[in-house]
């Protein structure tokens, strides 16, 4: 039904299904977004306003402040969590596949895998390697997948638990070496890192998909020194689950004010427009939208103690033209034919 040009859901035909993929996708957006905010007033109203449980409120405060270097030793995980029927709902929303292109050895190490492009809240990042409703765990049944995310969101409580049950960690160098090298896995870890970061987030033109990270060497200087082969991977449909409230191309007085922030912030503001719960015509909520992870072949990295400028950027260009090769090949298939890709 439409009316003063909103869509509304019919909610007495949809099916019970479909209830319960938007509820786990609901569930994700509140937690990503206000669940933060949500615990600490939580906290705060046990602590200041209860009777009995202020004292189980300074344990959990002790607890957190031992518990607070986790995410940069190798986390914790939940298979239990990762294989409940929440994951599956989430990645039958959209839905989301995942493909794999190439046989990746887990004896020969870890692999480091770079997931492009970020998206707005990375959903196809988060479906494919923070949970198993795509399967990841059938489709490379001896590699253990670890997300990395931002390191402020493992120092939010509340949030914090629900990321570390994923088996995410935090993207720090402290954590990809433990990760990719020093920790007791030696082989058989797929550490994920979302290259494009926040900055990422504020690419909305549908007309072109450009991916920061011409700068972008961390990574592959982390890679160089643990030797761990490169693998790129992509998220076909990530870009159009939301639809951009105005264009903001770079140079751009809004671009400007976006840029500015997420350089003093390091948290980008996006303007948007989603769905919601009962209806299609705008919110917070992805868009229906299928989505597709292709896994690429891993890139052979040579082991470098303290690799040089040289062998790192030309590695880097390795990982382009590896890039650039498998959104060519895959794009006309799961992708949009006429949607160029760009690096910046």
């Amino acid at each position: 039904m439409r009316l003063l040009g909103i869509e509304f859901a019919d909610i007495w035909n949809t099916p019970t299904e479909r209830r319960l993929q938007t509820l786990s996708v609901l569930i994700y957006c509140n937690t990503f977004l206000l669940f933060g905010l949500e615990a600490l007033c939580l906290l705060y109203y046990c602590f200041f306003h209860t009777t009995y449980l202020w004292p189980l409120t300074c344990l959990y405060l002790a607890w957190f402040v031992w518990d607070l270097d986790t995410c940069n030793q190798g986390g914790r995980r939940s298979n239990w969590f990762r294989n409940a029927s929440i994951s599956h709902h989430f990645t039958n929303y959209f839905p989301v596949k995942l493909v794999k292109t190439a046989e990746i050895d887990a004896s020969k190490g870890n692999y480091l895998f770079g997931s492009h492009p970020h998206g707005l809240l990375s959903y196809g990042a988060v479906a494919a390697f923070g949970m198993e409703g795509a399967n990841f765990s059938q489709i490379f049944p001896k590699l253990k997948p670890t997300l990395l995310t931002l390191q402020i969101f493992h120092q939010i409580p509340g949030w914090r638990e629900f990321g570390q049950l994923t088996g995410a960690c935090a993207a720090t160098s402290r954590s990809l070496d433990y990760l990719l090298g020093y920790g007791p896995q030696k082989d058989g870890r797929a550490v994920v890192l979302v290259v494009g970061g926040a900055r990422e987030a504020l690419c909305q033109d549908q007309n072109k998909i450009d991916l920061v990270i011409l700068k972008r060497k961390g990574f592959i200087k982390k890679a160089l020194q643990h030797g761990s082969d490169l693998v790129p991977t992509f998220s076909f449909g990530e870009v159009f689950l939301y639809n951009p409230m105005w264009p903001n191309p770079k140079g751009s007085w809004t671009r400007t004010i976006q840029e500015y922030i997420v350089s003093k912030t390091r948290w980008p503001v996006p303007l948007f427009i989603g769905r919601c719960i009962f209806q299609y015509t705008f919110g917070v909520l992805p868009q229906r939208h299928p989505l597709t992870v292709v896994v690429g072949g891993p890139i052979p990295t040579a082991k470098v103690d303290e690799p040089s400028q040289e062998e790192i950027d030309a590695l880097h260009a390795k990982y382009l033209k590896a890039l650039r090769a498998l959104y060519d090949q895959y794009n006309p298939i799961y992708g949009y034919p006429k949607v160029e890709l760009g690096f910046t």
